[in-house]
């Protein structure tokens, strides 16, 4: 089971470099080939508070693009201007993986979807609409035969646009059996080249889920014209799960995030379902066109760019995935790494923490470093900031851990000019005494000073900081942790904002936790005065399938 083109149809996957006639041959007798569709910066961005600005969005594409990723859904541009520059500004920038674009069964979306994509050589259009009884009735307010019309309807007009149609039925794994199969039957008759089965409120089980996809492949006459995809949500826990299964029964794609996020409890991890197949090939043959070496980058990449950390015990990119504190574990590990562990650090891109950096290391041995951690293709000009940050830390530590260097350079990455800017901070903290912050900022070009008393040293620090710029937002999250072991560690400081439904997030790394802190709260806070110019998206315009 695997999509066969037809004359005169180009798979747009064959514009991934694949080349002559020999090697498109050799892909499409590739039936154990996995697509990897990643919708890290649609349905991710939906997590409540992991709203990205345009640069983190642009930063992370390129680490997808890098990564291999085969289609890279960047939004949902009707929602907001904000996601059509975003989607728009992806599709002139990627190189190899495919933009998409999601969009209702409607021509204004669709017509939004072409023209944020229309920069790109190839692209994808994504349309959906529900197909359950209980969405038809309740949150459509269509008959199933209306359902039918826009799906026909809807699917045919995104055609003219782009030979690459993707449609998905909302809510599938509550649907009608034999009425999905009248449904996907009919998109693939109307023009959509990969059928998408959501569980859209992580509803189902493996076993249920691969029924559904070998039921759609046994009673569908035109199944073999389209691939079958996976869009499984983690509400039990079972996305990931989910998904194989489905590769498993038949399907050629799974949609996937980074670290697993997106609504409620999150979508299939991306690290997780790859790591699974290249780990137990024995009983899932599949091979991907990701790199998985870069797969810890990535999920840093997102978590910083989101706020989110990474909880220690993730499977593949938590800090404790390769960790053994057991002395019978310690013991087999040092006897056979085996013994204890199914797949090497080095697989995923997490290498093992280094000393060897310090003070006396040059700029060279710096960037040397930057490409042992991951981090390819970084930019001269935030190599050289970088680059100084690690001298600064290098005079307060003894030790400079492979973590600090990354730590710096995730937070020498945020191109935007802030315009409002640290200049100096003091802080009096202590029993007895009130808690008091002596700030100076440079607030648009201008510098001034404050001095407020808080409850806590954090607390004076924000109040100076809205004492200096006068502002009113809702502190949706203040987290801190150490990147690394010890009392002079770096700590990362994460900071959300939100005003007027607007989010934002800040990070930002130092010895120092509470000039972190201010910083990170500068951070968010700059990202807002940029994002108030343009339009909050429109919730009723959540897509969640």
């Amino acid at each position: 089971f695997f999509f066969q083109p037809h004359a005169g149809i180009r798979d747009p996957l064959w514009s991934r470099g694949l080349g002559d006639v020999y090697k498109r041959q050799q892909y499409m007798s590739d039936k154990n080939r996995i697509i990897i569709f990643d919708t890290t910066m649609r349905d991710g961005e939906q997590s409540p508070g992991a709203s990205m600005s345009l640069e983190e969005k642009l930063q992370i594409s390129r680490v997808f693009d890098e990564l291999g990723v085969d289609i890279i859904e960047a939004g949902f541009p009707i929602a907001s201007p904000g996601d059509f520059e975003a989607v728009t500004e992806i599709s002139k920038t990627l190189k190899n993986s495919i933009p998409a674009g999601l969009a209702r069964a409607t021509k204004k979306d669709i017509d939004a979807c072409h023209e944020s994509l229309k920069h790109a050589k190839n692209f994808r259009i994504h349309t959906f609409i529900s197909t359950s009884p209980l969405h038809m009735k309740h949150k459509l307010n269509k008959s199933p035969e209306e359902v039918l019309g826009a799906i026909k309807e809807s699917v045919s007009y995104a055609r003219k646009f782009t030979d690459d149609v993707e449609w998905s039925c909302e809510d599938g794994t509550r649907t009608d059996m034999d009425y999905m199969c009248k449904t996907v039957e009919l998109a693939i008759k109307s023009g959509a080249k990969t059928i998408n089965i959501p569980d859209t409120v992580g509803y189902t089980v493996p076993s249920e889920f691969k029924k559904i996809i070998e039921t759609l492949i046994n009673k569908v006459p035109n199944i073999d014209k389209a691939i079958l995809s996976t869009h499984c949500h983690n509400d039990l826990g079972l996305a990931v799960a989910n998904s194989l299964a489905g590769v498993m029964a038949g399907a050629r794609q799974i949609e996937c995030t980074i670290n697993g996020i997106g609504e409620r409890a999150g979508n299939a991890a991306l690290e997780e379902v790859v790591m699974a197949m290249r780990t137990r090939h024995d009983l899932m043959p599949y091979t991907t066109n990701i790199n998985t070496k870069l797969l810890s980058k990535a999920s840093k990449v997102v978590s910083n760019a989101t706020g989110f950390p990474v909880q220690f015990n993730k499977a593949v990119v938590g800090k404790n995935a390769f960790a053994h504190e057991s002395g019978i574990h310690q013991d087999g590990m040092l006897k056979n790494r085996n013994t204890y562990e199914i797949m090497t650090p080095e697989s995923v891109g997490v290498h093992k923490t280094s000393l060897v950096m310090g003070k006396h290391s040059g700029r060279h041995a710096f960037k040397d470093k930057l490409n042992d951690l991951g981090y390819v293709g970084v930019t001269d000009d935030v190599i050289q900031i970088a680059f100084g940050k690690f001298k600064v830390l290098a005079d307060k530590k003894k030790h400079i851990y492979d973590e600090d260097i990354a730590a710096i350079v995730d937070d020498s990455l945020v191109t935007e000019d802030n315009v409002i800017k640290l200049k100096s901070l003091k802080v009096f903290a202590g029993t007895g005494e009130p808690q008091k912050a002596e700030m100076t900022l440079e607030v648009f070009g201008e510098v001034k000073k404050a001095s407020e008393t808080g409850d806590g040293p954090v607390d004076a620090i924000f109040k100076c900081i809205k004492k200096l710029y006068p502002h009113d937002v809702k502190l949706l999250l203040y987290n801190v942790h150490a990147v690394t072991e010890g009392t002079d560690a770096q700590a990362t400081v994460s900071v959300r904002i939100e005003e007027k439904g607007k989010t934002t997030v800040g990070q930002a790394a130092d010895t120092d936790t509470l000039v972190a802190s201010a910083n990170a709260y500068l951070s968010a806070l700059n990202k807002l005065i940029i994002k108030r110019k343009k339009t909050a998206p429109d919730p009723s315009l959540s897509a969640q399938i």
